[in-house]
């Protein structure tokens, strides 16, 4: 026999953006408890409603399942006498499993024979087993929590009712203060109490009383509403799957409707019109079928379609208070120069232990321009990346922006050609905060690029110096996120060069450091913290861990490098060669560890033709590396394999003669320096 289980948490409202999270992490801890109480079960089935978290198991079990267990007992020598009666020790370890002792037996382990009982466990009854249902409430965990009247307990918000049933049954229990029982709540304005006879009357019993608890089909309703307005207007409602999931998880009963606001705010950006509708309101916007603006916008009440003129009349009202807001904002800014902008920011704090924005823009004009010298930009594109540089944190000032925040750098590119800026430098205030995110746009422009690259690592090496670093889940500057981004939009233009050498070159002439050491440790720092970064580009790859180790515990400096040897390897792997590949150079890098520096090889003391020939190839390593393509650098170093071979097989290495040594590790230590700026292949797995 199976039974429907139904555990439903009630809530005040949760915050939209953890809503779907929440839920699906309720079924996890659902199916992990009857998984661990061996409760066999069917189907499991998220819910969730601003109001509510709940999920529904189908066929659960009535009772856990037996099981029988292996244990193990004395040895043999201590469970049998010498006239091979049972002793006590046996007799007590029977009696212990709760066997009788003619039910022992016996096995090998290791070598010595153990004495084992079969333990039969009987399954108990399921509806007792879910007394423990606190237990799941309890293994969640939220980003956010709060506490409520006298207790101690943290949940994400205050639970105010717990439905608990197995089938038709009550699973008593409290949790805090409160009772489980067989009755929920319908939507706070249209619906009523509702009692369930049985955990199957779930979703009817509540959509009769406007609570549509399956979380996709409230998406899907909403979704099929503005596709009747669109066909209705001949409309084209914008796809926004961020904004639907978030509406969504605001109501429990959707019902789309349409709204107008006057034509004279369409002469607003369409940034500004839509972040008004959007970011403030959780409006949709309207485009005609051209994929112009229009006058309109689609909004979701949680209710059915009752008195919605008037809710129509209170959403527009709201909506003009906004949108006035930004015509008067976006009319006083441009009263404004770009140059009293950037005035002042002098007073303007980036960081309190940093400095002003003015100073970071200085700062970050002086990167931009050693990595526009690094990668070859002409003169003329670096004259509009100086420009870029010295203004493109003007619109944090302005009006609009201390609204709408979100439009930060979009307002900088707006107003830039408004007031005569080129095209190219005002793309680039807009491009310097890209990437936002892992998955998000890079900048299209190169001197979009170079300023993004610049403006972050400038923020990164602030943070640095004053030692606020990230430490475990702790990144409140998000300096991952922003360096995460140096590395893919240095991969995107392929931009090849030491970020070792261009730390150290500007933390002595940018940021103006003396101490040698110091520099050498903040580089260091530096250094890692961007081979972490590259280390989840590789991840995101999928390529295997121990070619991460390899490529990122090399000597190479050059992060475009770092990611290309990896994937070369990679696809290397597979190949017949690469288990004597990896093996011939580790052995190469192992004893070329016995070398002391200066490595000077005298072409004199070789005895064999083998020695002379991998001195040679060394060579050739060294002439080509600068110039050669990863491919080409791969192919070298493969090409190796039978020169190591024959230098291992023909020559002693550690000799009695220590010039005769020395002048043959001299010779493995030319060839590991090539070998190490490639990869650390001892790291390398092959099967």
């Amino acid at each position: 026999m199976s039974t429907t289980l139904l555990l439903e948490i009630g809530l005040e409202e949760v915050p939209a953006r953890f809503l779907r999270a929440s839920s699906e992490q309720l079924k996890t801890h659902m199916q992990t408890f009857l998984e661990e109480n061996r409760i066999a079960h069917g189907e499991i089935q998220a819910f969730a409603t601003p109001r509510r978290l709940a999920v529904s198991v189908q066929a659960v079990a009535d009772k856990q399942e037996d099981i029988v267990e292996k244990a193990k007992g004395p040895a043999k020598k201590i469970a049998l006498d010498a006239d091979g009666n049972w002793t006590k020790a046996a007799m007590g370890f029977a009696r212990g499993q709760g066997v009788d002792v003619d039910a022992l037996y016996f096995e090998e382990l290791k070598g010595v024979e153990y004495v084992y009982a079969n333990k039969e466990m009987k399954g108990i009854q399921t509806v007792d087993v879910l007394r423990n249902l606190p237990e799941v409430i309890q293994a969640l965990r939220f980003p956010v929590t709060m506490r409520w009247a006298d207790q101690l307990f943290e949940f994400i918000r205050p639970i105010h009712w717990i439905t608990a049933l197995y089938g038709s049954e009550v699973i008593p229990f409290t949790f805090l203060t409160i009772e489980s029982g067989r009755t929920s709540r319908g939507h706070r304005f249209l619906g009523k109490e509702v009692t369930f006879s049985s955990a199957d009357e779930y979703e009817s019993a509540l959509a009769d009383e406007f609570v549509i608890v399956d979380l996709d089909k409230r998406k899907a309703m909403i979704v099929e509403q503005m596709h009747e307005i669109e066909q209705e207007h001949g409309w084209i409602i914008p796809s926004d799957d961020e904004l639907l999931e978030e509406v969504v998880a605001l109501v429990e009963y959707p019902t789309a409707f349409d709204g107008s606001f006057d034509e004279k705010y369409l002469s607003l950006p369409e940034e500004v019109l839509i972040t008004s509708m959007k970011e403030h309101q959780r409006y949709f916007e309207v485009t005609n079928q051209a994929g112009q603006l229009q006058p309109n916008f689609i909004s979701v009440r949680n209710g059915n379609g009752e008195h919605i003129d008037m809710v129509r009349k209170g959403n527009r009202k709201v909506l003009t208070a906004r949108l006035e807001d930004a015509l008067f904002f976006y009319e006083e800014d441009q009263k404004i120069t770009i140059e009293e902008s950037v005035n002042k920011l002098a007073s303007v704090s980036f960081h309190a232990k940093i400095g002003s924005l003015a100073q970071k823009m200085h700062q970050t004009a002086r990167l931009a321009d050693k990595l526009a010298e690094l990668i070859g930009m002409n003169e003329d594109d670096r004259a509009l990346l100086g420009r870029a540089a010295s203004i493109y944190k003007f619109d944090l000032v302005s009006n609009m922006v201390g609204e709408f925040p979100e439009l930060q750098g979009k307002m900088g590119e707006r107003y830039a050609l408004l007031q005569g800026e080129a095209p190219e430098v005002a793309a680039a205030i807009r491009e310097h905060y890209l990437p936002l995110s892992s998955d998000s746009a890079l900048p299209e422009t190169t001197i979009g690029a170079v300023l993004a690259v610049a403006d972050k690592l400038d923020s990164i090496i602030s943070f640095f110096k004053q030692e606020m670093i990230p430490t475990g889940s702790n990144d409140p500057y998000a300096l991952r996120r922003q360096m995460i981004g140096v590395v893919q939009v240095i991969e995107s233009y392929q931009w090849s060069f030491s970020l070792q050498n261009f730390l150290m070159g500007a933390l002595e002439q940018v940021y103006q450091l003396k101490e040698t050491a110091h520099m050498e440790k903040l580089t260091t720092d530096l250094m890692d913290f961007a081979k972490g970064r590259v280390q989840q580009r590789l991840q995101a790859y999928q390529i295997s861990h121990d070619i991460q180790e390899a490529v990122l515990h090399c000597g190479e400096t050059d992060l475009l490098l770092i990611i290309k040897n990896a994937e070369v390897l990679a696809d290397f792997q597979s190949h017949e060669s690469y288990k004597g590949f990896v093996e011939s150079l580790a052995r190469v890098l192992n004893l070329a560890e016995k070398a002391e520096a200066p490595y000077e090889v005298d072409l004199n003391l070789f005895e064999t033709a083998s020695e002379k020939n991998l001195y040679v190839q060394g060579n050739h390593l060294e002439t080509i590396w600068n110039s050669a393509t990863v491919n080409e650098k791969l192919a070298a170093l493969a090409a190796l394999e039978p020169y190591i071979t024959a230098f291992f097989d023909e020559n002693m290495v550690m000799v009695d003669d220590s010039a005769v040594r020395n002048n043959r590790l001299h010779t493995l230590a030319l060839v590991a320096e090539r070998i190490k700026s490639f990869a650390d292949v001892r790291k390398l797995i092959t099967k």
